[in-house]
């Protein structure tokens, strides 16, 4: 499993408007409290690591899907919802943007008192893996948030972003305690983004020769160092489209959405009585939670769930968003006291949907997956952050979600 790896993003301006920014705290909190009922913090700290599932958690709590503002707006939400219930869950989300990334070591220190940590060491940790990646991998990206999330065991996970003014991208990197063996030897098991060309990464694993080489510059004369580097010369879309999404996969989940039979089986396995657009958000949601890493390739299409922000690919439901976080909610509670029924049923519902795709092969007409978006988003308070502007009207066509 690749749990740590490097994600590159186009910078977008803007902010996170509090109707979305607290239904993101209410369903992220769910998610994550979720994944820690049934398999435990360590696995909601793998998954947090794995750049592709972080995606995928972004866009299924309606952020733009590819925008450099995921990172700090899930693990802003994360941070408001998961701190309150530390003593509970077992998880602390430290740092964040700018200043906040400064006050990690502080706050970790403080965790650690709580909990009969060693603080230094995890401050020392912070510092590290932000050096490594903002100086041993010279690649033009300068970091300006630094996540770190630890459980009561010790147990940690680093998110950090950087930002490169010349390209307009923001480049994530992620880090799990339980895969690093060595800080100067591919701490990173993964790189995934867009190739920018060769770069200089001291910490790969074939760098063994180059750090030995900056040693034996470090213990040599100044000035013959110096002599020697005077001779030397040194040398993205923002909608979803189809391309970006597995329609196979999207498929299943309309087809579980819309299909009268299969919709009404759906919901028996949630134990719920729900509605087609519903049961399509919770179906993209019961992913996130229980889905294996190699579901997460394609994380546009769990914008699918609850759209993005800037109406890409449509408008965000409320009405749906604030159902799927209630659904979830209501389960979790009568987890607590004993019923696992109704949570279980996503996990169920998780492994339906996987059944539909392996039997039925469905395929997804993205155009007119998004032409019925348009068609209810009226009546679903579809909102984005560009209020002041008239939606475009919706267009013609007989509805057909599948080809």
């Amino acid at each position: 499993m690749q749990r740590s790896g490097i994600a590159d993003l186009p910078l977008h301006g803007g902010h996170v408007p509090s109707w979305l920014a607290d239904r993101m705290t209410k369903l992220g909190t769910a998610i994550a409290e979720s994944i820690v009922y049934h398999s435990g913090p360590s696995e909601l700290l793998s998954r947090l690591s794995d750049p592709f599932w972080f995606q995928a958690l972004g866009s299924v709590m309606g952020m733009d899907w590819h925008s450099s503002g995921i990172t700090t707006s899930v693990l802003g939400a994360l941070k408001r919802g998961l701190n309150p219930r530390a003593h509970e869950l077992g998880i602390h989300v430290c740092g964040g943007r700018g200043r906040h990334s400064r006050r990690t070591p502080e706050e970790l220190r403080a965790v650690a008192e709580t909990r009969g940590l060693n603080g230094d060491e995890l401050a020392r940790l912070s510092r590290l893996t932000a050096r490594i990646d903002n100086n041993a991998i010279v690649d033009g990206f300068q970091l300006y948030l630094h996540g770190f999330i630890v459980s009561t065991t010790g147990e940690w996970a680093v998110v950090q972003q950087g930002m490169n003014d010349r390209t307009g991208l923001a480049r994530r990197y992620h880090w799990h305690s339980s895969s690093v063996r060595d800080f100067t030897c591919a701490p990173h098991t993964a790189i995934v983004g867009e190739s920018q060309g060769t770069i200089m990464n001291l910490v790969d694993a074939k760098a063994g020769s180059a750090q030995a080489a900056m040693l034996d510059i470090v213990r040599d004369n100044p000035e013959r160092t110096l002599a020697s580097a005077r001779k030397l010369r040194m040398a993205s879309h923002h909608e979803v489209r189809a391309e970006n999404v597995d329609l196979n996969r999207l498929g299943a989940v309309l087809a579980t959405a819309y299909d009268r039979e299969l919709r009404d089986f759906a919901s028996l396995l949630l134990v719920e009585k729900l509605g087609p657009r519903t049961l399509q958000s919770l179906a993209l949601i019961a992913e996130v939670v229980h889905g294996a890493p190699s579901r997460f390739s394609d994380p546009a299409r769990f914008s699918f769930a609850l759209g993005g922000k800037d109406g890409h690919p449509f408008p965000v439901p409320l009405k749906v968003y604030d159902a799927s976080i209630s659904v979830l909610r209501r389960s979790l509670e009568v987890a607590k006291l004993g019923d696992s029924e109704k949570l279980d049923g996503f996990a169920r519902l998780d492994g339906f949907v996987r059944a539909v795709e392996r039997t039925r092969s469905p395929q997804a007409n993205f155009e007119q997956a998004l032409r019925h978006e348009e068609r209810i988003s009226k009546s679903m308070a579809g909102r984005t952050v560009f209020e002041d502007k008239k939606r475009s009207k919706t267009r013609g066509g007989q509805l057909s979600l599948f080809e």
